[in-house]
């Protein structure tokens, strides 16, 4: 496929103008020509990137793959969230699992207008939408351009993996180098040096053998206390009390602290076992898969009851809860994981609230202190529980395999 830009425009001849290209030796700035050879007859890709400075013709190179039709340019309500306006006649499930796939699992961000989103969350709300839609064809320009580039490579990564498991074709139009072995993508044209590579052809730009790809990063993880959750907590979609004689763990990437997670201990049978909770993976670390396998690594560790597990010594299983329909998917897809549970209504505080009062009344026995009647009003106000929440249980049993 041969493209050939050639833009045009009035030749001024203001004062300003005359002077400019006097000063400057500029003969005319009104016309712009490009050639650019895409050999993409007979090749199944799904993204492509055409990268160069700005003013190179990337966008007149993305105009000429499929029309202005194809490009990503959508107005977003005022009046409604996000999660309703995505993908307005689809599955609930679905919207939420594009959200999640493009690292965007900040949940209160989702009933946020998109006017008062932050640029990162704006970037990745666009992404999420367009994966909902799914079109055949799309191309968006300035493609990382207004995020910092953390989130800029990590809000790239996430993307890629979740357009390919959709059947369109991707163009993504950016003026950044750095995101290129993050996409991993099946094509590049750079417009500053006019020259084409397809993955196909296995050589990079210097010649050398090999492809772009992803780079690799460490992450470590440490057996702390509730010192360091004030972090994280404004992340996570619950406020509630911090779990009682709970161990926390914090993972961190060069030393930057990166998610959390807390594990106590619940009663299986008559027997214990761990109880993991508050996992959170901060915003621009979202999307490179950091909270799975982050979640996995804490519950191995409960398993072989090494240094640093809540009940050392002792190889328990871990059981897990969330509301969080992306990670509910996500955690029964691995083999690790099995559902034990799923409460799709909500919880009575009465229950809760009954056994509070008979605590403290049984504490209370024997003392010489004054004593109160507890009405049923109180107890069902001093319980726990009460929401509407859906909660879905999973247990971790490991590598079966092992």
């Amino acid at each position: 496929m041969r493209i050939e830009v050639r833009n045009r425009c009035s030749d001024f001849t203001s004062y300003r103008a005359a002077r400019v290209k006097s000063l400057f030796n500029a003969e005319s700035g009104c016309n712009f020509s490009l050639n650019a050879d895409l050999p993409l007859e007979d090749k199944e890709w799904s993204i492509g990137v055409v990268v160069g400075p700005s003013g190179s013709g990337k966008t007149s190179i993305g105009r000429s793959l499929w029309g202005g039709d194809a490009f990503y340019d959508r107005p977003w309500p005022t009046d409604s969230p996000i999660v309703d306006a995505i993908a307005t006649g689809g599955d609930f499930n679905d919207v939420t699992g594009a959200l999640a796939s493009v690292g965007l699992g900040d949940v209160p961000a989702w009933l946020r207008p998109y006017a008062v989103l932050s640029n990162g969350e704006k970037f990745r709300a666009d992404l999420a939408r367009i994966l909902s839609e799914a079109p055949p064809h799309v191309v968006i320009d300035e493609f990382t351009s207004v995020v910092d580039r953390q989130i800029a490579k990590f809000g790239a990564l996430a993307f890629a993996k979740a357009w390919r498991r959709t059947k369109g074709q991707a163009v993504l139009l950016s003026c950044h180098y750095d995101i290129l072995d993050w996409i991993e993508p099946d094509w590049v044209f750079n417009t500053e040096t006019k020259r084409f590579h397809g993955r196909w052809l296995q050589q990079k730009h210097d010649g050398t053998a090999g492809w772009y790809r992803r780079p690799k990063f460490e992450l470590e993880i440490w057996q702390t206390d509730w010192r360091y959750w004030a972090e994280f907590e404004p992340h996570h979609y619950l406020k509630m009390p911090r779990m009682i004689a709970a161990k926390c763990y914090v993972g961190t990437v060069d030393g930057q602290r990166v998610c959390h997670m807390a594990v106590s201990t619940a009663n299986k049978g008559g027997s214990a076992e761990a109880r993991g909770c508050r996992l959170v993976v901060l915003p621009e670390w979202q999307g490179a898969g950091v909270g799975l396998r982050f979640l996995n690594a804490v519950c191995e560790l409960q398993m072989t009851g090494g240094v640093g597990a809540r009940l050392e010594g002792r190889k328990v299983t871990t059981v897990f809860h969330t509301s969080h329909p992306g990670l509910c998917a996500a955690l029964r897809r691995m083999p690790q994981w099995r559902q034990v549970s799923a409460k799709l209504h909500g919880v009575n505080k009465k229950h809760s609230g009954k056994t509070m009062a008979a605590s403290g009344a049984s504490r209370s026995r024997g003392k010489t202190t004054a004593t109160t009647t507890t009405t049923g009003a109180e107890m069902i106000a001093a319980g726990f529980g009460g929401h509407f929440r859906a909660v879905q249980g999973f247990r971790y049993y490991g590598d079966q395999k092992k």
